[in-house]
């Protein structure tokens, strides 16, 4: 049942945004009573959190740190599939772009399920890399971190659609990489001596 009220709750939001969601809008999508919301959960934010939090995706670099450029790539594709999901992409732009009217309500989301379930993408591979030594730490800075995520939200604000996987390619050849001090070029595993 907690599965289907996340569901209903995520559509929800995604259909009429933060400001009008209501306990009686997710009980009636979840087919349930609002008494029974009401006992897990003190509002349809709280819902909203949880439901955000359990769906949102978590990039997991190779253990051994040795595909820099096929986990940067993966990271933006999962990036791509949260945009390209109605529903819970839309859900989470609802709350960013009403956070001005709902500051405690983004706060929360920021921390409860962005950062909580690894924030940035590329800042968990990143940061996977740089704490194995496979890359210089001095490299990860906050706009390392985000430049892969701002071009492929820019690219949806631009295009009105998605990136394809051939563009999430050229975000991590052409900028991240580079920025990282790395040749896109150089297929051995990050850190590694190159062949002699």
């Amino acid at each position: 049942m907690v599965d289907a009220i996340h569901e209903a709750v995520i559509v929800e939001a995604a259909e009429v945004g933060v400001a009008r969601l209501s306990m009686e809008g997710v009980a009636r999508r979840a087919g349930t009573a609002k008494t029974s919301l009401y006992r897990r959960w003190p509002t349809p934010g709280d819902i909203l959190i949880d439901a955000m939090y359990h769906t949102f995706p978590q990039e997991r670099p190779t253990p051994e740190a040795d595909d820099l450029r096929g986990d940067l790539i993966r990271a933006l594709q999962l990036l791509r599939g949260v945009m390209a999901d109605g529903s819970l992409g839309q859900a989470m732009f609802a709350v960013v772009a009403e956070a001005q009217h709902h500051p405690d309500l983004y706060k929360r989301f920021m921390e409860e399920v962005f950062d909580a379930r690894g924030g940035r993408f590329t800042r968990t591979v990143l940061t996977h890399y740089a704490e194995r030594g496979r890359i210089d730490p001095a490299r990860v800075t906050p706009l390392t971190v985000d430049i892969g995520e701002a071009l492929m939200i820019k690219y949806g604000m631009d295009h009105q659609s998605f990136p394809d996987e051939e563009y999430v390619v050229q975000i991590v050849d052409q900028v991240i990489l580079p920025a990282l001090g790395q040749d896109p070029r150089d297929r051995s595993p990050a850190g590694a001596e190159p062949p002699r």
